[in-house]
């Protein structure tokens, strides 16, 4: 059978993913890595350089999914925030691997600064807003309020002794709530196009 690069490319990077999600990028290791991709420990080398570029290679891929599962929309920010809520509680390895990045490094790669400022200048324009550095404030707030869910300790998701289902919904209402009022204070629109959802 011959050798599928793109193949064995994937699989790296599914396998990495993993690794990261799990242990973040300093407990890591490139051996459970390959072991995990059925590929050779070069293979990562070969493919990403190193450890760091893999992990970057990660997050700008899972970070690629999230976006075509939760388009941005800044001219409904609070559904934004609602689709976002859904696909990071859908997936929460993603978020702890964003997590992991945090704590482990205080940089932002070129991709991502390109990608924030390009949802800024949409922002900006959506809301009126009076520059692209607020407008990126706003845009950190939104994703704050977006991810707050998956740090609540279930103690707390608990209180009230409501379905794990139903108090997940009514969070998200509270979501999208709060993003409507900051979009409204902000002279935007603020009513989402999904709150049925």
């Amino acid at each position: 059978m011959p050798y599928d690069s793109a193949a064995t490319r994937a699989r790296l990077l599914d396998a990495a993913y993993h690794e990261f999600s799990e242990r973040g990028l300093a407990g890591a290791r490139v051996d459970r890595i390959a072991a995990a991709a059925s590929a050779n420990k070069q293979a990562i080398y070969a493919y990403f350089g190193s450890k760091d570029n893999l992990f970057d290679a990660v997050l700008s891929d899972r970070l690629s999914v999230l976006a075509d599962t939760a388009p941005y929309t800044p001219d409904d920010l609070p559904g934004y925030a609602g689709a976002l809520f859904d696909a990071l509680n859908a997936n929460p390895d993603l978020l702890r691997l964003t997590r992991w990045r945090g704590l482990e490094r205080d940089d932002a790669t070129p991709g991502e600064i390109d990608s924030h400022l390009e949802k800024a200048v949409a922002l900006r324009t959506a809301l009126g807003l009076p520059d692209d550095r607020t407008a990126i404030d706003v845009l950190e707030v939104v994703v704050a309020i977006s991810t707050a869910w998956t740090g609540v300790p279930e103690g707390l998701r608990a209180v009230g002794g409501e379905d794990p289902v139903e108090r997940q919904a009514a969070h998200r209402a509270v979501v999208i709530a709060a993003v409507g009022a900051i979009c409204q204070s902000l002279g935007g629109s603020g009513t989402p196009a999904d709150t049925a959802q």
